[in-house]
């Protein structure tokens, strides 16, 4: 047998894409001769965060059709086809031997063409409330691995495994300490720390509430590491001081989390599955404007099991203060949280989908 081929395709947010790298990082570790190529849409962060992982990409022309008639919309079946025409041509030249899909509308045409050829196709789905496109490919896959009970709603029961989410490696081993991580942060020793994060491109909404409960942070005696977003800084880097860090992107997650007391957080798939890792009392504050409300769904899961609190967008004026002074003033509700999310956590989630990719290689 010769080296294997793996092709990879998810992407438009971090939530596709770092599960897909991890898989492949994982592959490759077992499989040194192994060739891998990326496919992701050709003007999303994939097409730059691929690349700086050490992988190969090649870019479809495709994207979500919008939900309100725009000009985008119109061109989405001329896009489709193009995407399936390339897509037919990228599995023709690799020839692969399994093809993997972490979600994103990149690997609708990819594994479409793949699984019409009767390649093996293993689907990731990250959330607890399907995507629309791995519940279109679910029929033709072969395995789905995915985060959460109650899934045969969507898929096969036959067909998924419950793994987890793919995390950063450097989380599952992480022994920075809370010392190191505030000396990094050039942060108080003597100050509980509050970590604010607003997924990889950042959140306008939970922006705007920090903006304005700076002073409350204050009065508590409370510092901010606070991960605003690159659209945001230019904005918010003016309250950079000595208990207010603003970063645009924070890149060492394993020292951000190990400073943090209580974390402030979007619920997309990604950052529940990072956050029960590390077993850090946390908000969640979901999205309203992704598909399917999928976040409000991944945060609710945690909360209704006293893993996590949740405060919607809406009843953040109402509520927030009250909530987050209650969970402050209460260690004991704090270690309780942090001890659940802990519970939930799948730590061995991208050694066990690799198990089965590994499965479908054999046969």
């Amino acid at each position: 047998m010769g080296s294997y081929r793996f092709i990879l395709s998810g992407g438009g947010t971090g939530g596709h894409i770092y599960p897909a790298v991890a898989i492949a990082n994982e592959l490759k570790r077992r499989y040194p001769d192994a060739e891998f190529l990326f496919v992701g849409a050709k003007d999303k962060m994939e097409m730059e965060k691929v690349p700086n992982a050490g992988y190969r990409i090649e870019g479809l022309w495709i994207s979500g059709l919008q939900r309100k008639l725009t000009f985008k919309n119109l061109l989405f079946p001329f896009k489709l086809l193009s995407s399936l025409m390339k897509a037919g041509k990228i599995v023709n030249k690799f020839k692969p031997d399994v093809v993997i899909g972490t979600g994103g509308f990149a690997s609708g045409p990819l594994l479409k063409r793949a699984s019409a050829k009767g390649i093996p196709c293993v689907l990731q789905e990250q959330n607890s409330y399907a995507g629309i496109t791995n519940k279109l490919l679910a029929k033709k896959s072969q395995k789905i691995c995915v985060a959460y009970d109650h899934m045969e709603q969507f898929f096969p029961q036959d067909k998924i495994v419950k793994t987890g989410n793919p995390v950063r490696g450097d989380l599952v081993t992480n022994n920075v300490t809370k010392k190191e991580a505030l000396v990094y942060y050039q942060l108080d020793e003597n100050k509980p720390t509050l970590v604010v994060l607003g997924g990889s491109l950042g959140a306008r909404r939970i922006n705007q509430l920090i903006e304005k409960e700076l002073r409350f942070f204050n009065d508590l005696g409370i510092q901010v590491l606070w991960q605003c977003g690159k659209l945001y800084y230019n904005e918010y880097k003016k309250y950079q001081s000595e208990t207010v860090k603003v970063f645009d992107f924070l890149n060492k997650m394993d020292f951000t989390y190990a400073a943090a007391d209580i974390v402030i957080s979007r619920a997309g798939a990604g950052s529940v599955s990072e956050l029960c890792i590390v077993g850090k009392p946390v908000i969640f504050i979901p999205s309203p404007n992704v598909a399917e409300d999928h976040q409000t769904k991944n945060a609710s899961a945690l909360a209704v099991k006293n893993a996590a609190i949740m405060i919607k967008e809406s009843d953040l004026n109402m509520q927030f203060e009250s909530v987050f002074s209650a969970l402050f003033k209460d260690e004991e509700r704090r270690e309780i949280l942090g001890r659940n999310c802990k519970e939930m956590a799948m730590p061995n989630a991208t050694h066990d989908i690799v198990n089965e990719i590994e499965k479908l290689l054999k046969k």
